[in-house]
């Protein structure tokens, strides 16, 4: 039975938002659709599409709710707030969209709150794989993820979001972010608000993203954080030959989140992937092999598989071409296996990379019911 896939980073609501994108299509269909349009221009040719969702054997995602702040993002995009009432309206309408799509289409998507809610969209996917030809489809798994927190009027309103569904937190999401920690500009830890949040968030069971800290906002999580940790999309800056790219983790915060029984999603984005890639690259330059490198680094650091898994970040500023020469859409990364197996991994090793790992983090973090 082929591996089931886990995504721990995808916008969909903000692409449905802001480029009118219809994930219940084929990425294929859209791509048609969108041929030259200002979404292709801005976001680059759609990855994802639930028919290819279900050719990939995907069946679950992390979905983002992803706003920022006025003058973080270009003039064009809607997604932006002022006040913490425009973030309010902002966050609720994306949620609303992903209510939307879970209550319309209840046999494409599922929102996934709890264990009991996660063992109920897996158990088709394990019984059998999905077979679009043969009719045999399966509903796709979305775990709600806060990108940005900065937008809350105070701490003790991620109650609230919790209460709605939000199961993991970004404190931060701009280089220059600094109200609750330091974003990847900066050089601030956590503020007496952000350790607040932090309270709060433990006090929920809330999952922590460090994806978008600093190196020493990170750190500090790492060792203060008592609820669950992750990195839901971040890469690996040993192999990207950059080591001011703070956008990417350095060895000793994956040491320490492996310690935390953390996982880090990495992305097949080809920038995250080869030192010094460029728009102008021939596409073949990057591969799946690329990508399988990012994972055997964590492996290696971690003395296991364990604690890798993916987090794609698949429509968040980037589409094809710029993924790996092997990848079309989503559909196309179980080709991943052949590389990691190629690396020496066992089948059961790779079916954790692909999905296990994030599996039984969910296990781990999510309430009961």
């Amino acid at each position: 039975m082929p591996a089931l896939l886990v995504d721990a980073h995808q916008d969909i609501a903000y692409n449905a938002l802001t480029f009118q994108r219809d994930y219940l299509r084929s990425a294929r269909e859209t791509r048609v659709l969108e041929a030259g349009s200002f979404a292709e221009q801005e976001n680059g040719r759609t990855l994802l599409g639930w028919p290819e969702y279900q050719q990939g054997q995907v069946a679950l995602i992390f979905a983002t709710l992803f706003i920022a702040e006025r003058g973080a993002l270009p003039d064009w995009e809607t997604q932006t707030y002022r006040t913490p009432a425009e973030a309010r309206a902002l966050w609720q309408a994306q949620l609303d969209h992903y209510e939307r799509l879970a209550g319309d289409h209840p046999d494409r998507f599922r929102l996934v709150r709890s264990r009991a809610a996660l063992e109920d969209v897996l158990a088709p996917w394990r019984e059998r794989p999905a077979d679009p030809q043969a009719g045999i489809t399966h509903p796709v798994g979305l775990v709600l993820l806060m990108e940005n927190a900065e937008g809350l009027r105070a701490p003790g309103e991620m109650e609230e979001w919790f209460e709605r569904g939000i199961r993991l937190a970004g404190p931060v999401w701009a280089a220059n972010g600094m109200r609750f920690c330091g974003g990847i500009g900066t050089r601030e830890g956590f503020t007496r608000e952000g350790i607040e949040l932090l309270e709060v968030m433990a006090g929920l069971g809330l999952a922590l993203d460090i994806s978008h800290m600093n190196e020493r906002s990170a750190l500090w999580a790492i060792d203060h954080y008592e609820g669950p940790l992750a990195a839901t999309h971040a890469n690996c800056r040993a192999l990207l030959h950059r080591p001011d790219d703070f956008r990417h983790l350095s060895d000793e915060v994956i040491r320490r989140l492996v310690e935390r029984d953390a996982v880090i999603g990495l992305s097949p984005y080809a920038r995250w992937l080869r030192p010094g890639w460029s728009k102008a690259d021939d596409p073949q330059l990057t591969g799946l092999a690329d990508l399988a490198a990012h994972f055997d680094h964590i492996c290696q650091l971690a003395g296991d598989a364990r604690h890798a898994g993916l987090g794609t970040d698949f429509d968040g500023g980037f589409g094809w071409p710029a993924v790996p020469h092997e990848v079309e859409t989503i559909a196309d990364l179980p080709r991943l296996a052949d590389c990691l197996a190629g690396r020496g991994y066992s089948p059961a090793e790779v079916a954790a990379l692909l999905g296990g790992n994030w599996i039984d983090f969910l296990q781990r973090s999510l309430p009961s019911q």
